[in-house]
């Protein structure tokens, strides 16, 4: 693995475990760190405005607003938890003073460090207000009280590796919202086996694709990176799922222009024909028409050293750094090309660059399509295409 890799992965690794704050050698406090898990389904109550000001005609002052209510315009009544009654006491505490801050939005989780009586003592905590649009379709305006309301909250890992996650918990929890109901009548049958799956469903997937395809990763890599489609045949459905999800964190959508990543899956499938296809029928997966590249073998490693601490959380952070190098290294070549345009010697600096950067095959690619309707860009694309053609050929 390339040295600056390496300790790009390391200082994460590192960072990871010292957001985790408690006593004793971080050794000592892995396992529990990375095997414990915690959720917690509160039911909200909201007075409604109405209520308030019944509650004022007595002529107390009022200074509480439906935006940020106080201590006596809500109630928190506990659904279900695994966490241990003292600790849930104070996850409840830390909730009310957020409500009360007015700093939970519907459907958009946030995420802190929390200090509870459990193991860990410190964890991340993801929490996130639930609405229920069937209870609020149905309520009458002459009610006094808002129809209830939910808020969830996984904690595990720490507040940075969590973050990592955040999106996924956001779509996670959209899950309970169908079937949420106010009778809880499927409590048993469906909530609670839903969350307590959270950790499970949401943070371990890159971990499973990793431990499931070891050096055979690098092919799922260079997949993501050149927005080639895959096919998954032959596996269960949570296989499956884990291999999408992986692909999707590790393409990169989003952080390229929009028109630019459909041209190049477009591009891509026509210049291939052809998806990748993973077979899942024998006891180990195999891949057809896969490719792979220098840069994808150096990150494939990266992700197998970070198995060998059983991090889940360091797995997304190496996505992260994955996708950060490509994009770094893609605007260099843009960079380049454009000095390029007027210069021979950037030309060769191109050349240079190409040949040692590890994925100049995916770059190239997408640097063209970025640059189609430039053509001074296209003609210096055109002289590196040919240069990669003779270099694979030497």
């Amino acid at each position: 693995m390339l040295p600056a890799l390496q300790e790009s992965v390391d200082g994460d690794e590192r960072e990871l475990e010292s957001s985790e704050e408690g006593g004793g050698p971080a050794e000592e406090r892995r396992p529990e760190r990375f095997s414990n898990s915690y959720y917690c389904l509160y039911g909200y109550r909201c007075h409604s405005s109405s209520e308030q000001a019944a509650a004022s005609d007595d002529g107390s002052p009022s200074s509480a607003t439906p935006e940020t209510p106080s201590a006596e315009d809500f109630s928190l009544s506990l659904v279900d938890t695994n966490l241990p009654a003292e600790a849930e006491t104070e996850l409840r505490s830390f909730i009310a003073k957020r409500l009360i801050k007015g700093a939970l939005f519907e459907g958009m989780g946030n995420v802190a460090s929390v200090e509870l009586s459990i193991p860990e003592f410190r964890v991340g905590c993801y929490y996130c207000l639930l609405q229920q649009e069937k209870l609020l379709e149905t309520a009458t305006v002459e009610s006094n009280i808002s129809p209830p309301e939910y808020v969830t909250c996984f904690l595990g890992g720490s507040e940075k590796g969590l973050e990592l996650f955040r999106l996924e918990l956001d779509i996670y929890v959209q899950g309970l919202k169908t079937n949420l109901d106010s009778e809880k009548s499927n409590l048993d049958t469906y909530i609670k086996p839903y969350l307590r799956s959270w950790f499970e469903d949401s943070v371990c997937p890159i971990q499973r694709v990793v431990q499931l395809f070891q050096e055979k990763l690098a092919f799922l890599l260079h997949a993501a990176l050149s927005y080639t489609p895959v096919e998954v045949k032959n596996s269960d459905e949570r296989t499956k799922k884990d291999i999408h999800r992986f692909l999707s964190a590790a393409s990169l959508q989003g952080l390229i222009q929009e028109g630019t990543m459909t041209s190049l899956c477009i591009a891509m499938t026509e210049e291939q024909h052809k998806s990748v296809v993973i077979d899942c029928s024998g006891p180990q997966p195999q891949f057809h028409n896969a490719g792979s590249n220098k840069f994808c073998d150096d990150w494939m490693q990266a992700f197998l050293n970070g198995a060998e601490g059983g991090n889940p959380f360091l797995f997304r952070q190496i996505v992260e750094n994955f996708k950060l190098k490509a994009i770094q290294d893609t605007n260099n070549l843009k960079r380049f090309i454009r000095q390029a345009e007027m210069n021979h010697y950037a030309l060769f600096k191109c050349f240079v660059f190409l040949k040692n950067c590890g994925s100049g095959d995916v770059l190239l690619k997408i640097v063209k399509v970025e640059q189609a309707e430039m053509p001074e860009a296209k003609n210096v694309i055109t002289v590196l295409e040919e240069f990669m053609r003779e270099t694979a050929v030497a």
